[in-house]
C-alpha cells in the first residue's frame, strides 16, 4: 500500500511538472526582439524575450524618447511552486510582481494578480508576427502593439 501511494503522489507530480512544461513551452514564440508600433511622436519602445533555461524567459522592455531612455522594465515568465507566473520589475515598485498564468493557447496568455494595484491582469495574443500586450484592472485598460523585428 505504500508504494502504491508513493507511486500515485510522484506519478501526479510528474505529470503536473510535464503539463507545466507543455504549457511553458507553448511561450516560444515570444522570443526575440519585438518593436512598439503605437508610441507618441518622437518616442520608440521595443521589448526583448529570451529563454534562460527550460523553465525561464527573461525579458526587457525600454521606451525611448529621442536618445533618452524614459523607461525600462525588467520582467520574465518562470515555472515555480508548479504553476507559471510573469514577473515584473519596475522603477515604482519597490519589489517584483508575480502575475499568476490563468490562460494559455498556441497564440496568447494571461496573467493575473487581483491584489495588485495596477495592472491587475496582463494578456498577451500574437498574430502572426503582430503582438497586443494588454495590461488592464479596475476599469482600465491600455494596449500596447508589436511588430518582432
Amino acid at each position: 500500500m505504500l508504494l502504491l501511494t508513493a507511486v500515485l503522489y510522484f506519478g501526479t507530480g510528474y505529470c503536473q511538472s510535464s503539463s507545466i512544461l507543455t504549457d511553458f513551452k507553448k511561450l516560444d514564440w515570444l522570443e526575440g526582439t519585438w518593436a512598439r508600433t503605437n508610441v507618441r511622436p518622437g518616442h520608440n519602445g521595443s521589448e526583448r524575450w529570451y529563454k534562460t533555461s527550460l523553465a525561464e524567459l527573461q525579458g526587457m522592455g525600454v521606451t525611448m524618447k529621442g536618445k533618452d531612455t524614459v523607461f525600462v522594465e525588467k520582467f520574465k515568465l518562470v515555472i515555480k511552486d508548479n504553476n507559471i507566473y510573469y514577473t515584473a520589475e519596475v522603477p515604482q515598485n519597490k519589489q517584483a510582481v508575480d502575475f499568476k498564468l490563468t490562460e494559455i493557447s498556441e497564440t496568447a496568455f494571461t496573467c493575473e494578480n487581483p491584489e495588485h494595484d495596477f495592472p491587475k491582469k496582463i494578456r498577451y495574443q500574437r498574430d502572426g508576427n503582430t503582438i497586443k500586450a494588454t495590461i488592464s484592472g479596475d476599469g482600465k485598460s491600455f494596449d500596447y502593439l508589436f511588430v518582432k523585428k
